[in-house]
């Protein structure tokens, strides 16, 4: 079942376009990766499936419906949640707090804690600093942190920007290994990186994205293989 479609998408920046003509699906149950260089456009997409960034042209649907124009906090109530790029938690806050600022559009909130247990299981690191204030956190702390937020939602489409970035390489291969676990526990995952041997690794299906267009997709076993994405983005050849 197609949960996510973007059909035709433009986004701008002023007279700046963007992204132009942007056609993606992501089926339920997937993980899907898009891949690009710096400025492909690949940040402004993610932007403009959670509502933080209008389109002006095309349409994007979730599970069957038109919510090209339908606003950020309400795309979240729909199954949508995004661990953005940069982290963007709370500093201020403690791990506690600012999970449950992941709930806030939740109606059941009042019945939390299965997924605070969830949270914890995947990120025992998380458990073991509750009531620490997340802006002395390491940025692996952070970027488990932020994802452990987004999850709080309990979407049904989890977006993840950059969650490698700026991390030691053994916090990369610990975050990876936690998303493929969160799809495999049954949450779809559309995840940007820089990291492309990671994240083909992962992807049952990938986009690459040039200067706003798709330039090529397959599966991530097909563009680890593609000599052209072998010499772009993988440092080989």
């Amino acid at each position: 079942m197609t949960l996510l479609e973007l059909s035709d998408v433009s986004v701008h920046y002023g007279r700046i376009q963007a992204v132009s003509g942007l056609s993606i699906t992501v089926n339920e149950g997937e993980i899907v990766t898009l891949i690009g260089a710096n400025g492909a456009g690949k940040s402004t997409t993610m932007r403009a499936i959670s509502g933080i960034r209008p389109i002006s042209g095309g349409a994007i649907r979730f599970a069957g419906e038109d919510i090209s124009r339908l606003r950020g906090d309400l795309r979240v109530v729909r199954g949508i949640s995004q661990a953005p790029e940069g982290r963007g938690i709370f500093p201020g806050m403690t791990v506690l707090e600012n999970l449950d600022m992941g709930a806030y559009a939740r109606k059941d909130r009042k019945n939390l804690q299965p997924d605070f247990d969830r949270v914890f299981e995947l990120f025992p690191r998380l458990a073991e600093r509750k009531t620490q204030v997340g802006g002395t956190m390491s940025g692996g702390e952070q970027q488990m942190l932020a994802i452990g937020r987004a999850l709080m939602a309990k979407p049904r489409l989890l977006l993840l920007d950059e969650p490698s970035m700026g991390l030691a390489p053994q916090f990369i291969q610990q975050i990876f290994r936690i998303i493929t676990e969160i799809n495999r526990q049954g949450t779809t995952v559309l995840l940007v990186e820089q990291n492309a041997q990671q994240a083909l690794s992962r992807a049952h299906r990938a986009y690459v994205l040039e200067t706003g267009r798709i330039t090529k997709t397959g599966t991530g076993q097909e563009l680890l293989a593609d000599t052209s994405i072998k010499e772009a983005y993988l440092g080989v050849g």
